[in-house]
């Protein structure tokens, strides 16, 4: 007998009986049958048996009281690749079976890496998948809490991917749903192997305080039991629970504040019968100890968009210590710790409640509205912002709460409501007052967005949103007018080159030749090729090279000038190789050893679109294709250039970083550049009439993709308000 047919399914079915009433559980059998011919003894990367570790993610599950089918696909989730099909399991389980166990395959290839656009990709088809059904998404956060718990047994560079992955995008969707147990665990979990230091530490604090915090607790619960039953309210149950270890860490770095002075590291509960007793208990609270001001939050009246349901208060407590007291219902109590599977819309002969049909249309608009994004750095920052945990909570003059992150403006308010509010917003009133759309947001604010037909989105607003959803949406209307703006601008160009050939525009399409044109540049169409053109991509002087085969050109306008490559050839023998080297860096086509330099103006890297200026006795200086200086000089003297292969100096940039005025701020941009292997030349900081600090850094870097990752990496501070490249 083998190890893996010693295991059993007992346990399972027993779980499952306990709440699956009147419900056929011989399908979990024949799962478990399945599964033991597939796996055997194969191992899991934890070194237990896969078959215990599939038996483990199918308890986790049927304890979240889910149904029947989505039991029988955590027992199965590893099959697929084990030989066994889609239609043998849709054959022998049912197409719903089938599909979550497809779903969860497809999501267990999905995994962090170097590869920013690779990565990205793959978070797209993993929140596809949980579209499609979000079963797929309670299979894998089972899944993904077992391998948390086993992390030891893998090397330490795939255990830190996996924290990290767990960190940014699991934890945050199993908040999404609702499921707090869960997410505190899966935060806990990576919390422990991304900081080990500090969770060892806190972990010996909370340990070695202990029997204090406990006898704190059983004295509060006391005062509040007396209090309660004095006022005729009579509550179910009141629990003092510790927070999770990751909350009190980061209310330590919001704070500042050494572990002792975190007094609020406990948590009370207050369950009572009914809505009415949870204000009157909030009374009673309120009546004995004094209440933080700003930390009374009503989540009954203005429900979070994952249903939770509660009063939440902050209080001054017994010693002088604050605690965070909450108060809700049995129902609420319920759903607040099981989420979307308290009320589970995939229950045999339920039917789907309103506040899940709000969930569901919530978490496929979420990633609708993300597969408009291209850009993998702003795709995977979109999906960060969208997913992370609301700390303000505002309202809809019509009553409707939206989530938003500290600090957010009525811009973000505008396009939580609808993109093309968003766009036209002129201004907001706040609690029937206007105010600036810089005014920052606070808890149970009413909010109204006053539009107009003319406005539209400005640069600046990059600056005050702090939403992903804002922030993309401004980012797409920006990208659009620049778009329409090299569109007219490559129009003039285009149409002005063509008049040394005495043609248009117009007779090239009507002649068929444009899709020669389109060709040879490498264009889709001719709205792209002109757009190409107007933006630098496609510089004059190759549209001037693409207009000259004999078959669409007419008899070209002779001159006396040389060409750029005559006049090039023309200074060789007169240069030595000099600059950067061009032999290594800049490569043009046929023509070598001219000194090439690389312009202080606009400081190019490798990855830009570059052209490059013949200058009279100095050689090529090479610029950015966009750069301004270069744009009025004579095109008859720019020539094409490009990137070699070899790339191994450091090129110098600038770039412009505009932060809030906090101690300490330039240490820790100075710290996050060198993190990322860049070297700091200068750092000339200013402060601004409105208490802002600029920062105008010049630094080198390897090339444009180490530039793009430093930037994205300096966004994500907390105190920086805005980052761009000079």
């Amino acid at each position: 007998m083998t190890t893996a047919s010693m295991l059993s399914v007992t346990g399972l079915k027993t779980i499952a009986k306990g709440y699956l009433h009147d419900v056929d559980l011989e399908p979990i059998d024949k799962a478990w049958d399945l599964a033991v011919k597939v796996h055997t003894d194969k191992k899991h990367f934890s070194g237990q048996l896969y078959l215990e570790h599939a038996l483990e993610v199918a308890s986790t599950l049927a304890s979240m009281y889910l149904d029947r089918d989505t039991v029988i696909a955590g027992l199965l989730h590893g099959v697929l690749k084990e030989g066994v099909t889609v239609q043998q399991l849709a054959k022998e389980f049912g197409q719903s079976v089938a599909d979550i166990v497809d779903g969860c395959t497809r999501i267990a290839s999905v995994h962090y890496n170097t590869q920013l656009a690779n990565q990205a990709e793959n978070v797209r088809k993993m929140l596809l998948a949980i579209a499609a059904d979000i079963r797929v998404l309670l299979v894998k956060l089972a899944d993904r809490l077992q391998d948390m718990c086993s992390l030891e047994a893998i090397d330490s560079e795939y255990r830190l991917e996996m924290a990290r992955e767990t960190m940014d995008l699991y934890a945050p969707l199993a908040s999404r749903l609702g499921i707090d147990w869960l997410k505190r665990e899966l935060e806990d979990q990576s919390f422990r192997y991304l900081h080990p230091e500090e969770y060892n530490e806190l972990s010996a604090k909370l340990e070695s305080s202990y029997e204090e915090r406990q006898n704190y607790v059983e004295k509060v619960i006391t005062i509040l039991q007396e209090k309660l039953v004095l006022s005729k309210i009579f509550p179910l149950r009141i629990i003092g629970r510790p927070k999770h270890i990751y909350s009190i860490y980061k209310k330590l770095l919001a704070q500042k504040i050494p572990f002792e002075r975190v007094y609020d590291n406990v948590a009370f509960r207050i369950i009572v019968n009914t809505v009415e007793e949870c204000y009157a208990a909030l009374g009673v609270v309120h009546e004995n100890w004094s209440p933080v001001p700003g930390r009374i939050k009503d989540f009954i009246s203005a429900p979070k968009a994952n249903n939770y349901q509660s009063m939440h208060t902050s209080v001054v407590g017994p010693d002088n210590h604050f605690i965070e007291v909450q108060i809700r219902t049995e129902e609420m109590d319920r759903i607040a710790q099981e989420g979307i599977a308290a009320h589970w819309a995939y229950k045999e002969g339920q039917k789907i409640g309103s506040n899940d049909v709000k969930l569901f249309r919530e978490l496929k608009k979420l990633v609708n509205s993300l597969q408009e994004v291209e850009d993998p750095r702003e795709f995977l920052e979109n999906v960060r912002g969208e997913l992370g945990t609301p700390e303000v909570y505002a309202l809809t003059p019509g009553g409707a709460v939206k989530g938003f992150p500290l600090g957010s403006c009525p811009i973000d308010f505008a396009y939580a409501i609808h993109t093309e509010v968003g766009d036209r917003c002129i201004g907001a009133k706040v609690n029937n007052r206007l105010v600036p759309l810089k005014y920052q947001m606070q808890n149970g604010d009413i909010v109204e967005i006053v539009t107009s037909k003319t406005q539209r989105p400005r640069r600046g607003w990059l600056s005050l949103v702090k939403t992903s959803r804002a922030r993309s949406r401004i980012r797409s209307w920006l990208r659009r007018e620049e778009k329409e703006h090299a569109l007219h601008l490559g129009r003039e160009i285009c149409e002005r080159e063509l008049k040394q050939y005495e043609t248009t525009l117009k007779k090239i399409v009507k002649s068929g030749h444009v899709k020669l044109l389109l060709k040879e540049l490498r264009c889709n169409s001719l709205d792209d090729l002109l757009a190409k053109v107007g933006s630098g991509i496609v510089t004059v002087q190759v549209l001037i090279k693409a207009l000259q085969p004999p078959e669409f050109r007419g008899e070209k306008v002779q001159s006396n000038q040389p060409t750029p490559q005559e006049l090039a050839a023309l200074m060789v023998g007169q240069q030595k190789s000099g600059g950067h080297g061009s032999d290594s860096i800049i490569s043009i086509d046929g023509i070598d050893g001219i000194l090439v330099k690389i312009s202080q103006c606009c400081h190019p890297v490798p990855g830009d679109p570059i052209l490059g200026f013949i200058t009279t006795g100095r050689g090529i200086s090479v610029h950015k294709a966009s750069c301004e200086n270069l744009l009025i000089t004579d095109p008859q003297r720019w020539i094409a250039v490009s990137w070699s292969g070899a790339q191994s100096i450091q090129h110098q940039v600038e770039i412009l970083v505009t932060a809030e005025n906090r101690r300490g701020i330039v240490a820790t941009i100075s710290a996050a550049i060198n993190a990322d292997d860049a070297n700091i030349l200068g750092i000339p900081t200013r402060i601004t009439s409105t208490g802002i600090v600029e920062l105008q850094i010049t630094l080198e870097v390897a090339d444009l993709e180490h530039l793009q990752i430093l930037l994205q990496h300096l966004r994500q501070l907390e105190s920086v308000i805005s980052v761009r490249r000079l």
